[in-house]
């Protein structure tokens, strides 16, 4: 593993294998299964830094949960406490920062933010949210759904909607599982094409398959697993109308689950809007996996950051 987890390209399928058996023994421990509990103070004494240009529920949480379960301290910093960029050069504040913390989570906008400072800083650097990749939340899906069918190798698993940092993460995850992911999205709102070629190219080796098209129902026939996310995230307001006009065909609800296996998993990164991009009634319905989803988040990120400092 490297240094850094910038980009779910930084881990091979063997490495989150790895990362997988750390889950499963942390998850163990909060449930009390461990006779002899592990990794109790694995941290202590260590600090957590988030850096969020963002605001966050899921990701500020989970991250301050899983650190402060291992014995660490975390402190938050908001947009206004650093002004990435512009009070201060990236660089300057990665040099600095990597004085006084252990691990660096960083939540931007730009990718190129996350990159400077894993480059720049001596301590391990988490991407907790770009705008090419959420490599965490993916890592916490594809726990999730692996929980629950025991496997991810193999099965149909469909993300409908924007081709986005959540697809990009996910179809380059899925390539190195083995999984079988089609892409649904209206035309002009695909995934960019140098992550579908890398998503392809590293199928290749695992025998995942990555197909991407417009036709929903063609994608949707025989799911093990749906996923779908907003239609416009932050900084997208602007082309709002546009953006519910080209995916309300693309709504996940009741008629278009006929066309999937009856028990297929539905999952959404949230926050959802609701009676959008999905219906309440799927959202809250006996197939959603989306509060496991949230949950796994928290003990992929504490496993994560635990194998990062051990290196």
């Amino acid at each position: 593993m490297k240094k850094d987890l910038v980009s779910i390209s930084d881990l091979s399928g063997a490495e989150i294998g790895e990362l997988y058996r750390t889950v499963k023994e942390f998850k163990d421990q909060s449930r009390g299964l461990l006779s002899r509990p592990k990794h109790v103070d694995a941290v202590k004494g260590r600090t957590l830094v988030l850096v969020f240009e963002k605001p966050s529920l899921r990701t500020r949480a989970s991250f301050s949960v899983a650190w402060a379960q291992m014995g660490g301290h975390t402190i938050y910093l908001a947009p206004a406490d650093i002004g990435l960029g512009t009070r201060e050069a990236v660089p300057d504040v990665a040099r600095n920062l990597s004085r006084w913390v252990d691990v660096i989570a960083a939540r931007t906008f730009k990718h190129s933010t996350i990159v400077d400072l894993a480059h720049h800083a001596s301590v391990p650097v988490v991407n907790a949210l770009s705008d090419q990749e959420h490599p965490c939340q993916a890592l916490g899906d594809f726990m999730t759904i692996r929980e629950i069918l025991g496997t991810v190798k193999g099965i149909k698993f469909v993300f409908i909607g924007d081709g986005n940092n959540v697809c990009n993460s996910l179809m380059l995850t899925a390539a190195r599982l083995g999984t079988n992911m089609w892409v649904a999205s209206p035309k002009g709102y695909a995934p960019k094409k140098k992550f579908v070629d890398a998503a392809k190219k590293t199928a290749q080796t695992s025998g995942a398959s990555i197909t991407i098209t417009d036709d929903l129902i063609k994608a949707v026939k025989d799911a093990d697993a749906i996923y779908t996310d907003v239609w416009y995230s932050m900084g997208q307001e602007k082309d709002k109308a546009a953006r519910k006009k080209a995916f309300k065909p693309f709504q996940v609800n009741s008629k278009l689950l006929t066309h999937a296996k009856p028990n297929a998993m539905i999952l959404h990164c949230l926050p959802a809007h609701r009676g959008e991009e999905i219906t309440d009634n799927v959202l809250d319905g006996p197939n959603s996996v989306v509060l496991h989803q949230a949950e796994n988040r928290m003990h992929v990120q504490k496993a994560l950051l635990y194998r990062l400092l051990r290196k």
